[in-house]
This record gives C-alpha cells, structure tokens and sequence, in this order.
C-alpha cells in the first residue's frame, strides 16, 4: 500500500498549490508597484497639459499634446531653479559627509570599544529614531535664529549633522567584522583612527554606498526646514522654490508638475545607476554576527 505522502495526485496539488501562491504574490507585487509609481506617471503626463486640460471633468490621464512644453519654460523662466538646485547640492553633498563621518566615528566606537554606559547610549541613539524631527522644530528655529545663522548654509545644514538611522546600520555591519583586527592593528602600533580609516571604511563600502545615497537623496527632498530656515530668494532650496511656481490665489499646478519633473531628474538617476549598490548594502547591513 503506497503511503498517502507519496501519492502522486498530492505532490501534484503542492505543486500546484505552490504555483498559484507564487503567481499571486507576483500579481500582489505588480499591483503595489504600479499603485506606487501610479503618481510620478501622472505628475509626468501632467507636465505637458495647459490649464484648461488640468482643470477639465472628467479628468484626463493622457494630454492632448506631448509636445507642449510651455510649461517646463516657465519653470525656467519664472524662478531660478539652477540656483535652486545649486542650494539643494550643497545642502545635500556636504551635509551627507558630515552624517558619514559623524555615523562612521559613533558606529566605530560602539562596535569596537567597551565602556560603561556604552549600551545606554546606544539604546539612546535608537530612540532618536522614534523622535519625529516636527516635535523638535520650533526648538531648533530659535537656536539657529539666536546663533544669526538665518538664510546660510550652517543654518540650513544645522540639523543635518548627525542621523541615527544611519549610525544604527553601520554599527551593525561592523559587528559583522572580527574584533581580532582591531587587537592585532594596536598591537602592531596602528592607531585606532587609523585603523578605523584603512580598515573598516573599506571594509564598509557597500553599506556607505547605501547611506550616502539614502543620505543625499533625503536631503535633496528636504523641505520643512529650509522653508523656515531661508527667507532670501536665492538661499531656497529646490523642493521650496518650486512652491513659488503656485499660490492660493493664482494656482499653476500644470507649471508645478514640471517643476517636480525636473527636480526629480537627479534622484531618479541616482537610483537607477546604484541600484545594485544599494540593494547590496542594505542585505550585508541587515546581517550580524
């Protein structure tokens, strides 16, 4: 008598039963990407429609005409988006290697060193993260207004300094690491910077790729802040200035649309060309010894 497991008609129901739960997750996931990419093809099909097409009921998804592109001309005509983008870089470049080498110091300290409070410290780091950064705006705008650091770069880069998230997932990739170069490098006569430097950084590279990345696509979005942190028209960012294309009075949302296109030409092609990179960073990041 054959056993009930072996039966052929039950391999062939798992089987079966294994396809369907593949196929539907393959639908679940196409369902999400495309609810999620759902705005940027309408934010870009939008770019290209006058206003009487905006404002028309029933609302069209397609315009009449790819090649009307009034709109992207008034971008540029009617703010100085390349100087916006010029504030955004800045902002974005030089605040994400200050966060590298603020995480990359406090991420070294909790995984190679021992000391009292050193896990207090680090709980406390976690919790940062569960702090949103709008409980803490009013707070940081009198700081920086008292300093007289209103409509600069220090101002705007102020609060940028430091990201828990980023010290919590390189710490935990260098407790990937063995401790025993770190005894052997100071036994050897390596300094502890030193070490930190020619060792563990390299060592790190896939999870910087992710960091940096995240870091500086983050804050080119950045918005809150710098609209309160500038006032003068050409310390904005681009996320505020493009704002200016519209007001309550006089809405321009098909001008907005190309503003939006625009500005997000960089983080598209910061993703598509590290995709891989970050992929990477975020699996080997994941993982602890």
């Amino acid at each position: 008598m054959k056993s009930y497991k072996k039966h052929p008609n039950v391999a062939n129901i798992r089987k079966s039963g294994k396809a369907f739960l593949y196929n539907g997750m393959g639908l679940f996931n196409l369902f999400i990407g495309l609810l999620v990419i759902f705005p940027l093809v309408y934010c870009l099909f939008s770019s290209f429609k006058p206003p009487s097409e905006m404002n028309s009921y029933p609302p069209r998804l397609l315009p009449r005409n790819f090649l009307n592109i009034q709109n992207y001309v008034d971008v540029f005509t009617m703010t100085p988006i390349f100087r916006y983008m010029l504030n955004s870089s800045i902002m974005s470049l030089v605040g994400t290697l200050i966060r590298l080498c603020t995480a990359s110091l406090a991420a070294f300290s909790f995984s190679f060193f021992n000391y009292k409070g050193k896990n207090l410290l680090f709980f406390f780091i976690l919790g940062i993260m569960m702090i949103p950064g709008e409980s803490v705006l009013v707070a940081n705008y009198i700081n920086v207004s008292r300093a007289g650091l209103i409509d600069s770069y220090i101002g705007l880069l102020s609060v940028y300094g430091l990201s828990a998230a980023n010290v919590f997932i390189m710490r935990q990739y260098m407790n990937t690491l063995p401790k025993a170069l770190h005894d052997s490098a100071l036994i050897d006569g390596c300094s502890s910077l030193r070490f930190l430097a020619q060792v563990v950084l390299p060592c790190c590279a896939p999870v910087l790729y992710t960091v940096s990345i995240s870091s500086i696509v983050n804050l080119w979005n950045a918005y809150l802040w710098p609209l309160m942190i500038t006032n003068r028209l050409y310390m904005r960012t681009v996320q505020v200035g493009i704002t200016m294309l519209s007001d309550t009075d006089n809405p321009a949302y098909h001008t907005e649309m190309a503003g939006v296109c625009f500005i997000l030409i960089p983080s598209l092609l910061i993703y598509l060309l590290f995709q891989r990179r970050i992929v990477a960073g975020i699996t080997t990041g994941s993982e602890k010894s």
